[in-house]
């Protein structure tokens, strides 16, 4: 039986006295009246469990609602109390980190996508995955450890109910739209890294680290590479046979690219019931080329247009104050509202899938690379960190430097392992922790890639190897032959490129031929977040140099007034990202659910 259970519909704080005869009653009660603050549902939806002792405490809340099927919210035993959030593959693993002396003997070996925190008397541990895509915080003040699976939790109970920003740290969530550090918006409040423990004892702290794996050399051979192949194809079909049990079909977010391709081979090859759902137009590349992909397989699949006016000429989305509110209190100001965050429903134990961080078996940041040559690579580890320099402070881009410099340095040795290490720390890490949060609210998503055992598997592989994308390829001719001849929306293969694919089609292929007539050029993929058009422009230009006296510490107030100065914004992102931090630090979180109840008309062009 599969063990399901949701970061942010679990949400743990946990404490412990630096010292005998501190009294944690009043940071519990602070803790306690906090949450709604904190944790972004319906109170009435909220269960709640604590385990207390001397000196340590553990709370726990839950919109689960006592779904079957979960352990208790707070799982006790010989040593304490522990919270688990994420999933697990077996009672057998949650026995492990509940019984083990220390986290650090089990946590990395475990499968599923997980992060736990655990007391017991006089002591405090808390352990992330590889991915830490189930994230852990840290802090502490005067009397006090915290570690906490809410930042904003974490730092109002260490900073007696106030926030404090960490004002500089916020640069990276302009340039990027997260954070490409351990850091957080709070002063004082820290991110636990990949593959960590961090141990609270005798009122000391101490954290351990297990690094990412390295990559072994490209094997050579094709038994050599069939050997790759299948075992890492057999740790994804190990990490969704627990659904194989289910009662209703996994519903699975299904493109035309390539890794929620790979989910839809997984699935059926690992005889899993599930069915499919594409949001677009019905024009769009992901929605054609979506349909052909359910009919190989001969599962539902359903479209879901975006919301449009009763002409068809246009797109209609909630204001932006509306979404970065949504975002923020979701995400807790650590990724942007161009980010699309799934919004609040009621709890569904249904499970849910997509292709999200499948780049992980692509080499990471390495999937987007053009050019591989060590200075093109190099160039771009410099530019995530130092992005629209001219636009930052001396103060902001002074702290960037010192971010991106040991990450330079080891790209001065090997880039290829720099971007790929660079995406799970942080792309996965930061900005997919925090923007899936908002999906982790209303029910269970089940993320192979992001499995403890894949994760470990796939960054064994040779990055070249991974950066061609033959691996992938492979993986879907293995687990579903079929789909590797349905074409993929952008760009193809990367090792076919420039040469025709050498397809050997089987009986059965030959039989299923397909009625969906062929995907459409890239030129139809219109998005209303990349061309944004001059009234949301206008609106989001307004809105930030409102508020640029909030930023003057981050970007220069004459490059900003330059940025807005154009009728549409040529860099949507970074106008996105700049409205989501000056909402930030001008009292959107905690704060009020903004009263404008109209939706942005956004002009279809008439080309699409």
């Amino acid at each position: 039986m599969i063990i399901l259970l949701g970061a942010l519909m679990r949400v743990f704080l946990g404490m412990a006295a630096k010292r005998p005869g501190v009294d944690i009653s009043r940071p519990i009660s602070l803790a306690r009246s906090l949450l709604g603050d904190v944790f972004p549902v319906p109170s009435e939806t909220i269960d709640a469990a604590e385990w207390v002792g001397q000196g340590t405490a553990l709370l726990g809340w839950s919109n689960e609602q006592a779904a079957e099927a979960r352990p208790p919210l707070i799982v006790r035993g010989g040593h304490g109390g522990l919270g688990m959030s994420g999933t697990l593959g077996s009672q057998r693993d949650l026995r492990h980190l509940s019984q083990a002396s220390d986290l650090s003997d089990v946590a990395e070996d475990l499968s599923g996508c997980f992060s736990a925190v655990r007391v017991a008397e006089g002591e405090l541990q808390a352990a992330t995955a590889s991915t830490r895509a189930l994230s852990v915080f840290y802090a502490e003040n005067e009397d006090l450890h915290l570690v906490g699976t809410r930042a904003l939790h974490v730092h109002l109970v260490a900073n007696g109910g106030r926030v404090a920003w960490n004002e500089v740290a916020l640069q990276s969530m302009i340039r990027q739209g997260y954070f490409l550090s351990d850091e957080t918006p709070y002063r004082g409040v820290t991110a636990l890294g990949v593959s960590s423990v961090i141990t609270v004892k005798g009122g000391r702290r101490r954290i351990s680290t297990r690094p990412l794996p390295p990559a072994l050399p490209a094997p050579t051979s094709g038994r050599a590479k069939r050997k790759s192949i299948r075992q890492l194809s057999d740790a994804l079909v190990v990490a969704v046979a627990p659904l194989r049990g289910i009662s209703e079909p996994v519903n699975l977010a299904l493109t035309g690219g390539r890794d929620s391709r790979l989910m839809a081979a997984l699935l059926h090859a690992g005889r899993v019931p599930f069915r499919a759902t594409t949001n677009g137009l019905d024009s769009h590349p992901d929605v054609v080329i979506a349909r052909e992909i359910a009919a190989r397989l001969r599962i539902d699949h359903t479209v879901i247009p975006p919301v449009r006016t009763e002409a068809k000429d246009a797109v209609l989305i909630p204001h932006p104050s509306v979404r970065t509110y949504e975002v923020i209190r979701a995400g807790e100001g650590m990724t942007s509202a161009y980010e699309s965050i799934v919004d609040y429903r009621p709890y569904s134990t249904t499970p849910t899938m997509s292709g999200q961080s499948g780049e992980i078996l692509r080499g990471g940041f390495l999937y987007s690379q053009g050019q591989t040559t060590d200075k093109a690579m190099s160039r771009r580890v410099g530019d995530f960190f130092l992005k629209n320099e001219s636009l930052f402070t001396d103060e902001a881009n002074e702290h960037a430097r010192g971010l991106a410099e040991p990450w330079l340095r080891r790209a001065g040795e090997n880039p290829w392992e720099v971007l790929d290490h660079l995406y799970v720390t942080y792309r996965v890490g930061r900005w997919h922790a925090a923007a899936r949060v908002g999906s982790l609210r209303r029910g269970d998503p089940i993320q192979p890639f992001l499995d403890n055992r894949v994760v470990v598997e796939a960054l064994s592989l040779d990055q070249r190897w991974r950066h061609s994308e033959e691996v992938v390829y492979e993986l879907i001719r293995r687990l579903a032959p079929g789909l590797r001849e349905i074409e993929l929306e952008g760009k193809p293969w990367r090792f076919q490129a420039g040469g025709e694919a050498k397809v050997q089609r089987r009986w059965w292929q030959r039989e299923m031929g397909s009625s969906v007539p062929p995907a459409p050029k890239r030129g139809n993929s219109w998005n209303w977040r990349t061309s944004p058009g001059p009234h949301l422009s206008a609106l989001l230009g307004e809105f930030v140099l409102d508020r640029a006296d909030a930023l003057t510490a981050l970007v220069r107030g004459d490059a900003l007034k330059s940025f807005f100065s154009e009728p549409v914004v040529k860099q949507p992102a970074l106008a996105w990202n700049l409205y989501t931090v000056a909402a930030l630090l001008t009292g959107a979180l905690p704060g009020k659910p903004p009263a404008i109840t109209d939706l942005i008309r956004i002009e279809i062009p008439q080309e699409i």
